[in-house]
């Protein structure tokens, strides 16, 4: 197998956990689809759409919805949510860099903290404008690398092993400046938004055991360190460390960017 698609089946298997996280993200959800100005009527994919939180809120804003996402587990959580709200959503199991739609089929094309694990950005982002007619628009949710869960994703990345060749960190999907460059000519009237998400939780120590059980790369690196006692201690005092930098009123602030444009 090779390295990237090595590291696909990683992520395919580690965000099967990733469910209870929807309690935070689910409160997320709404800027996102304010943010795209999504329409009664309109066709929208949400890409790496986990337990379908932005699929759910879509279609209550009117819209035709279908979400894709690489982790069965995932995916049979986000069927249940929508049935639960009563929502008709497709949710196809698929990789964002080959995506099985048609080119020009959706009005807006979505991910909240998703499409930024696709391994290489270039095969992610032509993708998702493949299947967007020209004039639509993209819009996704994503971590700034300087704040909490962008530092998080940076402090797993000083103790994993690096990415395979041609693979790019997902927080640097965060940042502004790289966001206008990857877009490049291909997408106009460029806007930017911030929002905030807060998970509940009694003390960052509890984040950390949290994160460690529920999310996909720390749950892997955990299991990575377990014969390195000593280093696995230092990386449980410093990830418990950053979160207590933005832990407060038993909540985990996280703040997250927000990037809009226009096919064209």
């Amino acid at each position: 197998m090779d390295p990237i698609a090595k590291m696909k089946a990683a992520a395919r298997e580690g965000w099967s956990t990733f469910a209870p996280f929807e309690s935070a993200t689910s409160t997320a959800a709404p800027a996102l689809v304010e943010f795209a100005g999504i329409r009664p009527g309109q066709q929208v994919l949400d890409v790496g759409c986990g337990t379908g939180v932005v699929a759910v809120t879509a279609t209550r804003a009117g819209a035709q919805v279908r979400g894709l996402d690489l982790t069965p587990a995932l995916l049979e959580r986000a069927r249940e949510n929508a049935a639960l709200a009563n929502a008709t959503i497709e949710f196809v199991e698929g990789d964002v860099e080959a995506m099985p739609f048609e080119d020009a089929e959706f009005d807006c094309v979505v991910s909240q903290f998703g499409h930024m694990f696709g391994p290489r950005p270039d095969i992610t982002l032509a993708e998702m404008l493949r299947v967007l007619k020209p004039g639509g628009t993209i819009a996704f949710s994503t971590w700034p690398p300087h704040l909490y869960t962008g530092a998080m994703f940076r402090l797993i990345g000083a103790y994993a092993p690096p990415p395979p060749a041609g693979a790019s960190p997902p927080v640097a999907w965060g940042d502004p400046a790289i966001v206008r460059e990857r877009f490049g000519e291909h997408v106009a009237d460029v806007t930017f938004s911030a929002g905030t998400m807060w998970l509940p939780a009694l003390s960052p120590a509890h984040v950390r055991v949290f994160t460690e059980i529920n999310a996909g790369p720390v749950a892997r690196l955990i299991e990575m360190l377990a014969d390195d006692p000593p280093r696995l201690a230092q990386f449980r005092a410093e990830l418990e460390a950053l979160a207590a930098d933005y832990f407060a009123d038993n909540r985990l602030r996280q703040d997250f960017l927000m990037s809009r444009g226009t096919k064209r």
